[in-house]
């Protein structure tokens, strides 16, 4: 059995991440494509920060070894982990993928799609790599009052209506504050975010 520590540090301002879901993979298995819909687990994440439903996915994959979510959300400037085993086996073609929601925004998130030359790391040796933020392209990024899950606002997580009308993955365009001319959002500069907006760490330790 190999055993892989994964560390997600959150970069932004104030910007809680939602509590990761993280994923032991071949390179049969993607968390999403850019330019292409959100599956359902995703969207679920993106808007309201929940990781049941795309671990229950990735659980039920065949290119999934193993796949486990975080217990607690990660607030700005923390760092958190978690400790995933898998068969000796499973290490041929290994990667690692992680998703969190940026839980001040409308369906942002960051993810690690799918680090490849995991198997081959020997104990003790580490991979590191930054993450931007996506959007998710199922909900529209108006900032309004009652539409955002975190502190910032409270509000509605996941809803099922899908009225972003790209209704597809890209890059996330940053958000809209009362100071950028948006005068309903309920969000203020501390709530920008620059990427790479996270850190994620894959250590194997034996």
């Amino acid at each position: 059995m190999s055993t892989y520590e994964i560390s997600v540090t959150n970069l932004t301002n104030a910007q809680p991440l939602s509590p990761p879901v993280v994923m032991l993979h071949d390179g049969d298995y993607r968390i999403f494509t850019l330019g292409q819909p959100a599956g359902a687990g995703l969207e679920v994440l993106a808007e309201g920060g929940d990781a049941q439903p795309l671990l229950d996915e990735a659980l039920a994959a065949d290119s999934v070894s193993q796949a486990v979510a975080f217990d607690a959300p990660i607030p700005p400037g923390a760092q958190a982990q978690v400790s995933v085993t898998i068969s000796d086996n499973a290490r041929a073609d290994l990667r690692v993928s992680v998703a969190t929601m940026l839980v001040n925004t409308n369906d942002a998130f960051t993810a690690l799609n799918g680090l490849p030359e995991v198997g081959v790391l020997a104990p003790g040796q580490m991979l590191e790599a930054s993450t931007p933020a996506y959007d998710a392209g199922t909900e529209a990024d108006d900032e309004a009052p009652g539409s955002i899950p975190g502190p910032a606002d409270g509000g509605e997580g996941f809803n099922a209506a899908r009225d972003d009308d790209a209704d597809r993955v890209a890059m996330h365009s940053g958000v809209l504050t009362a100071m950028d001319a948006l005068p309903t959002s309920v969000l203020t500069e501390q709530h920008r975010f620059d990427n790479p907006v996270a850190r994620i760490q894959v250590r194997r330790v034996n």
